[in-house]
């Protein structure tokens, strides 16, 4: 993205941070609520990570494709770099779970946060390049409106009332079931799923949107883009009294509650780095110039961790967890947290290093 905005940078950095503390923790049975998804409906600050990240997706491509050609050049990189992202999506979900064995194809999961802004990415690419930012608009507000009503409302094919609740008859669950069959995180719900991954294209769209705000010239656009982020806050909040907000199904209220937060923090990063040119966030800043290879590297040595042994008994994430963080303090919920605290500090230094040495990997 040439002329790079700080603020998103920096954004885009503390939410892959966020990613990887929420994570890698020490334990998965003594973490802090905070860093935990709501069980079902609701809304805790792990809940905005993976929107956040969208969200940036999108003001990404109104600058890396504002001034492109709407040809077959341009889409076969949108395609490429849609594919690339997929496919490390999916080798994290079947080689490394069974490496160095033969793959067991018959249960791997097929969905998976790479695999979701690969096609969130090519989808909202497609989009921008071939409509003005009211036709985005009413894109965007035409899939909420229908998600709503199909979720809420369109008898399942039994004749049976859909639900919202985590149970066979959500349509989201439901559909995965039909189409993926076993090849999900869980067996009731996968929350990067087929369904849902329709209105977190509206996520990525309210990025664009919200880029092309950060692209006019005007001596308000602060205040422009606060009552933006306050606007969606307030519908998505109304509209969650009947529309709940839900990670898993994706669901309106969730949309752009999580893009009004999204659009407040960017607010007051872009204030204080690019506007008043306060220097802050600087290590957040190496992070977002390398964020999907900090996310890759992160879950790659993680599952290793999980899987090597040092010794009859222990992996190397138990043994790290164990002896430097559970023994030495005690209270295993601060010590999980130490521990994901101690991971986030390695490749927040990994990506100072390779923004020192200016070793941008492009995904």
């Amino acid at each position: 993205m040439r002329n790079r905005i700080q603020s998103v940078d920096i954004l885009r950095g503390f939410t892959i941070a966020a990613m990887i503390l929420v994570n890698t923790p020490g334990d998965w049975n003594h973490v802090y609520s905070p860093l935990l998804h709501a069980n079902w409906h609701g809304l805790t600050p792990t809940d905005l990570i993976f929107p956040f990240f969208l969200f940036i997706v999108g003001i990404s491509i109104s600058y890396a494709y504002k001034n492109a050609e709407n040809n077959k050049t341009t889409y076969k990189k949108i395609l490429v770099r849609s594919l690339k992202l997929i496919g490390l999506g999916l080798f994290l979900n079947i080689f490394i779970p069974s490496f160095p064995f033969f793959v067991d194809l018959s249960s791997v999961r097929i969905p998976g946060v790479l695999q979701r802004i690969g096609i969130v990415f090519f989808i909202s690419s497609l989009l921008f390049l071939n409509f003005n930012w009211k036709a985005l608009l009413s894109i965007s507000i035409g899939i909420l409106v229908f998600y709503w009503l199909f979720t809420g409302f369109v008898p399942l094919p039994d004749g049976s009332l859909p639900t919202l609740a985590r149970a066979p008859n959500n349509w989201a669950n439901y559909l995965d079931l039909q189409l993926l069959q076993n090849h999900t995180w869980q067996k009731d719900y996968d929350p990067e799923g087929i369904l849902s991954t329709i209105p977190s294209i509206v996520t990525c769209l309210f990025g664009i949107l919200l880029g092309k705000i950060l692209q006019i010239h005007a001596d308000n656009k602060i205040n422009l883009l606060a009552l933006t982020g306050f606007t969606l806050l307030v519908l998505g909040y109304i509209w969650s009294l009947w529309y709940p907000l839900n990670k898993a199904l994706w669901t309106g209220s969730f949309v752009l509650v999580t893009a009004g937060y999204g659009t407040l923090f960017l607010t007051l990063i872009y204030y204080f780095s690019d506007q008043i040119q306060l220097n802050f966030g600087e290590i957040f800043k190496y992070a977002g110039t390398n964020a999907i290879s900090l996310y890759f590297l992160s879950s790659l040595i993680s599952k290793c961790f999980y899987m090597i042994k040092v010794n009859d008994t222990e992996t190397i994430h138990s043994f790290l967890f164990t002896n430097y963080f559970a023994t030495p303090v005690g209270d295993l919920k601060l010590a999980s947290l130490l521990y994901a605290f101690s991971v986030t500090i390695v490749y927040l230094a990994i990506a100072y290093i390779m923004f020192r040495k200016k070793w941008i990997i492009k995904v």
